[in-house]
């Protein structure tokens, strides 16, 4: 099978030439360390901070208030950990929902063990948080609110302005994931009235291992990471100069023809989920069908594994996932489906379909016709469907 179909660009994309050439110089001739004095090290310096304000900019937020990271996880652990250790004295309640990423989730339950209280709020069949039980939540013991900007597994885009004007009227931080929204999605941090802020590079075609923290000014955070005076005493480590400036031009690039290519995308997106939902019989589409991400589709198969679907896919040369790739290892179904109120043997069946740029009509329409082919073959050997 010489053909390949990508179809996780929710998990990881390709890194773009235009990023690829911005960071060449920084691998090759100009690879001084931004801490130095001499002036191949001030070039990286420079270039780090050109970055920080591409990144500010995209986003409506100051130079200062950027920290680079490792990725979107690193920066969701130190939002969430630091603003637990720095207001702790305040209270010790944390409001989330049930959906978020395991980032999110995991730094939760550890912070539980230490003596914190975390409401996980429910969520609506489509992913949505209630703004009324959000605000119910609320206590005068609470201190953050965690809410991702838009689902990595079912697309759902969450109401972020409002969520942020509850928690300024409120007197509560709040912290948003945006991974997946950046450069996809409009995002003002001051009229969304957001405090933090996560992102990372590779969702959007710059290299892995490298993503950004925003934390508004005169917010007072922990170091997470201890050690040198960088990112300007506030996360230790010598800076990855190359991989900082590819994220910063992955961001200018995505910002730029945004529009145009979510309108594509949209299109791709919709006739997939049209031809999906029509010609399969017992198929379910997950997340809400207009306030989605533009190039997620994300749908449940009766009587059927999704583990099954996903390598019989990748036999005939398609890469799609059942949901989040940093789940991928797990035999549960996903926490999202779950959540949004799927049983377990319908959930297994979850197939998730993340569109990129370079995806055509004509693609689509060789993975819907082996889609049929497949969830046949499966289903015929399916006693539950064989009973139905």
């Amino acid at each position: 099978m010489n053909r390949q179909i990508y179809l996780d660009n929710a998990a990881t994309t390709r890194v773009s030439p235009e990023v690829l050439e911005a960071m060449m110089p920084y691998l090759t001739d100009l690879y001084g360390n931004p801490s130095s004095i001499y002036q191949l090290g001030g070039k990286s310096k420079v270039a780090i901070e050109n970055a920080r304000e591409v990144v500010a900019d995209s986003i409506g937020a100051e130079r200062k208030e950027i920290f680079f990271t490792s990725g979107g996880s690193e920066a969701d652990n130190w939002a969430i950990k630091g603003v637990a250790e720095a207001y702790g004295a305040k209270g010790n309640h944390i409001i989330t929902s049930k959906i978020e990423h395991h980032a999110v989730l995991h730094t939760c339950e550890y912070l539980e063990k230490n003596g914190f209280e975390v409401t996980y709020l429910d969520v609506d069949e489509n992913g949505f948080i209630s703004l009324e039980a959000l605000e119910s939540a609320i206590t005068d013991r609470t201190i953050l609110i965690s809410i991702m900007f838009a689902n990595n597994e079912i697309g759902t885009i969450q109401p972020i302005e409002e969520i942020g004007r509850i928690a300024k009227e409120r007197g509560v931080l709040f912290h948003t994931d945006a991974v997946q929204a950046l450069g996809v999605l409009p995002i003002d941090v001051n009229q969304m009235n957001i405090d933090l802020l996560s992102l990372s590079g590779h969702k959007i075609h710059a290299m892995k291992g490298v993503g950004a923290l925003y934390i508004r000014s005169g917010i007072k955070l922990p170091n997470l990471i201890h050690g040198g005076a960088q990112e300007r005493r506030r996360r230790a480590g010598t800076e990855n100069v190359a991989a900082i400036v590819g994220l910063a031009k992955a961001v200018e690039r995505s910002t730029d023809d945004r529009e145009a290519r979510n309108a594509k995308l949209t299109t791709l997106r919709d006739y997939l989920i049209e031809r999906l939902t029509t010609e399969i019989e017992e198929v379910r589409l997950n997340g809400d069908p207009i306030r989605r991400l533009p190039n997620n589709v994300n749908l449940c198969f009766r009587y059927i594994e999704g583990e099954s679907l996903l390598l019989m896919l990748d036999m005939e040369g398609i890469c799609a996932s059942s949901g989040s790739a940093c789940t991928s290892g797990s035999l549960d179904p996903s926490h999202v489906l779950l959540a949004i109120g799927l049983p377990h043997e319908i959930a297994h069946g979850s197939l998730r379909l993340s569109l990129g740029e370079e995806n055509t009509e004509q693609e689509l329409d060789y993975v819907v016709e082996r889609l049929k082919e497949i969830v046949q073959r499966l289903r015929d050997m399916s006693p539950l469907y064989q009973r139905k």
